[in-house]
């Protein structure tokens, strides 16, 4: 696995809350590629998240509509005849209320959650955008403009599209690099807890959650 640096292009795939890692990768890449020309991969970072709530670590799962095994990312329909909504911000609000920059951003994230976007793809890149802007990662994600499979990618491309993903261990941390403990509401009952949404990070560090990102 080729880590990021400035050299290096991190190419990602698309993601509901990305865990700290893909910003990681993006904070100390060159520059980002987001991967629209994939098909769309279940069980994946791309309609889930993990956070912090009172009794451990929580997935969230957005309810998609595909059209079969092949169906391309970019038209992945959310499914809101279930209360997934609702149900999400429930948990964000029980996780994080008592965080102390929750105040703070929920209005931001609940305004793209609440915007009835009708396409997974779509609503990912909003609320990404969202988070770049308050970590204050001063990068644009640009988009792919063919799928290349990895093992035909050029030299420089660190391809974090599958190996950033909820059943795997993280690319970026492990022996070598550590990830930066910080606070966490929650901490004092089950220890610090990595490989979480960048939004426990947000919500517990504020403005200091930039430096958290770099390796």
């Amino acid at each position: 696995m080729l880590l990021p640096n400035s050299d290096t292009t991190a190419l990602l795939s698309t993601a509901y809350f990305p865990p700290i890692d893909y910003f990681v990768a993006i904070v100390n890449s060159g520059n980002a590629v987001l991967e629209q020309c994939e098909n769309y991969s279940k069980q994946s970072y791309r309609n889930r998240c993990n956070i912090f709530a009172c009794d451990g670590v929580l997935s969230l799962t957005i309810p998609v509509v595909t059209s079969g095994n092949n169906t391309p990312v970019r038209e992945v329909k959310i499914d809101y005849s279930k209360k997934w909504l609702q149900q999400h911000k429930r948990a964000l609000i029980s996780a994080y209320m008592s965080s102390p920059f929750f105040e703070y951003y929920q209005d931001d994230i609940f305004e793209v959650l609440e915007s009835g976007e009708k396409y997974l793809f779509d609503l990912n890149c909003r609320l990404t955008d969202v988070l770049l802007e308050n970590l204050g990662i001063r990068k644009d994600l640009s988009l792919s403009e063919d799928y290349v499979p990895s093992s035909l990618l050029g030299e420089g491309i660190a391809d974090f599209r599958e190996s950033i993903h909820p059943k795997k261990v993280s690319p970026i941390f492990g022996e070598d690099i550590k990830q930066k403990p910080y606070y966490q509401v929650f901490s004092q009952k089950y220890g610090f807890i990595s490989g979480l949404s960048a939004l426990d990070l947000l919500f517990n560090e504020g403005p200091e959650a930039y430096r958290f990102l770099k390796i």
